[in-house]
């Protein structure tokens, strides 16, 4: 089976979704030491048994896999659009497009064990850009997994994780969690894996294990991020390591991290704040149905409004206008320690670093948690699964149906090969083989058609995720299918692109010539 995920950013600071194809896979055996992942399932033989400190996490730098300190120490860092080269002027076609796809990547993982690419592209509207992403795949220790009843031998299996993180107020709080949050989660996932095996009854940990392990993870990352920076700065006793230690914790992120076992098929989606995933399935007829699989945490999520009046009784104004204590709209985040600390917490943190007076109407923090929602998805490879991930900005633009419906006319103007293939990343282009044939475009962006998806409430929405497309209403663009177009070989960039105006031009270059951080208002 093939997953294919794609990343992909821009939005009202910036977008940030993926896409995950599952395809059949031929068997395969063959020997991996000529491939970009043969090095990373080197290294990464032993990498659950040596993980045992609590300051150890799982790395992934330049396709290496391995273990080490957490980065609690190491600076977090964010690499900003060169300022020499900024201009506002007009663009042009070519131009708009030039700048859709300067920052696209495309990555090739030939495991034959559910991930056949996934693509990525950022559309920033601050510089540096607010949300960030993380993709990180790993081939778990024998240690880890029950032996295979038929050949007596340790089975293994590849861990895959792809994370969307939609900051606000600054930075440093996604860039800190693409750092360590797939470390933590890793780790708890490791621990309650191997807690399975000591049950003979066992042949993998429960379903509900896995998913406390998960929450576990997100839970002690945003620990360390808002408590226990506090600690650190009292240590250092200067203003400098406290700007430094207190970044994250003061800005805020959402999070979107999806979890897949190439040995169960099992495909985890962990949700903190408004990012959303959608599944797209093919029916027998050709057309997808889209699959919400997760729920929009706001102050206007119904379900979210009821559980923060239960937990802060006597407080109406918890949840006002759609916002926590009238500011903040998604109610479950990392950082944010406003909204999280106590109140001679924050009296010490503003006397004697940089801290702010506290909210009016704080009274029985902490209002915001970064405790995700779990939901598992068994992947049918056989009815062509994909799997898109996308921070909120997407979705102002686009409903479920239509993101579902791009991705399918995509496969169908980029039909896939079963064989990988291989691609350069950062090139942004395909091989003709997983392309087909460019005869089957003419220069224009393909499929005037309508999109190949079933809308059966569409514009309803669906139950726990907000349905109107605020931002095509604000730039006056009118529904209908026949405003996409298929112009581009990464499948990020297609939904950006369509999301910005698709076959309007005109719109496509006006929003992307806006400059920052006027453009925040319009994408």
């Amino acid at each position: 089976m093939y997953i294919r995920p794609f990343s992909v950013a821009a939005v009202v600071a910036s977008v940030a979704s993926g896409v995950w194809f599952f395809r059949a896979a031929p068997n395969q055996s063959g020997d991996l030491a000529n491939s970009p992942a043969a090095a990373a399932e080197i290294q990464s033989a032993a990498l659950y048994d040596t993980a045992t400190s609590p300051r150890q996490g799982l790395v992934v730098e330049d396709e290496q896999f391995f273990v080490r300190e957490l980065a609690s120490a190491r600076p977090i860092t964010k690499s900003p659009e060169a300022q020499a080269s900024v201009q506002h002027a007009m663009l042009t076609p070519d131009e708009a497009t030039s700048r859709l796809r300067r920052l696209e990547e495309s990555y090739d993982v030939p495991r034959g064990r559910g991930v056949l690419r996934y693509d990525i592209v950022q559309l920033p509207s601050n510089n540096p850009i607010e949300d960030d992403h993380s993709e990180k795949l790993v081939e778990t220790s024998p240690s880890l997994t029950v032996p295979n009843s038929r050949t007596d031998t340790p089975a293994t299996s590849d861990w895959m994780f792809w994370s969307v993180f939609d900051g606000h107020g600054g930075w440093t709080t996604s860039a800190r969690l693409r750092q360590v949050l797939t470390s933590f989660v890793a780790r708890e996932l490791s621990s309650t894996y191997k807690s399975a095996l000591t049950d003979p009854s066992l042949l993998s940990p429960s379903p509900a294990s896995i998913d406390e392990a998960i929450k576990r993870g997100f839970i002690k990352c945003d620990h360390e991020i808002v408590n226990e920076s506090v600690i650190k700065a009292q240590k250092a006793n200067t203003k400098s390591a406290a700007a430094a230690l207190l970044g994250p914790a003061l800005s805020g992120s959402c999070a979107l991290l999806s979890f897949y076992d190439s040995r169960s098929k099992d495909f985890r989606v962990a949700c903190t704040g408004d990012s959303r995933a959608v599944l797209g399935r093919r029916n027998t007829n050709g057309t997808w149905t889209a699959q919400p699989l997760s729920e929009d945490q706001t102050g206007g999520t119904p379900s979210e409004m009821a559980r923060l009046r239960a937990e802060h009784p006597g407080e109406p104004n918890v949840v006002s206008h759609g916002r926590i204590l009238g500011n903040l709209e998604p109610s479950r985040a990392f950082g944010d320690a406003h909204y999280k600390w106590t109140e001679d917490v924050q009296d010490m943190v503003k006397k004697q670093w940089f801290g702010r007076s506290r909210l009016a109407l704080l009274k029985t923090p902490p209002y915001v948690t970064a405790e995700p929602v779990v939901t598992t998805t068994k992947v049918q490879p056989e009815k062509g699964d994909f799997v898109v991930l996308a921070t909120d900005g997407l979705w102002e633009m686009l409903t479920n149906e239509e993101v579902v419906g791009l991705v399918g006319k995509w496969l169908e103007e980029n039909p896939i090969s079963k064989k990988p293939v291989t691609v350069t990343p950062g090139s942004g282009s395909w091989t003709p083989s997983f392309l087909g044939s460019d005869s089957r475009r003419d220069g224009k962006g393909a499929g005037r058609a309508a999109l190949p998806v079933n809308r059966p409430n569409e514009a309803a929405g669906t139950e726990g995720q907000r349905s109107n497309t605020i931002r095509r209403r604000q730039w006056g663009i009118a529904a209908g299918d026949e405003r996409f177009v298929v112009e581009d070989k990464n499948a990020a960039t297609h939904l950006v692109r369509n999301a910005l105006g698709g076959r309007d031009r005109d719109m496509v270059c006006g929003l992307l010539a806006l400059p920052s951080p006027y453009s925040r208002r319009y994408r």
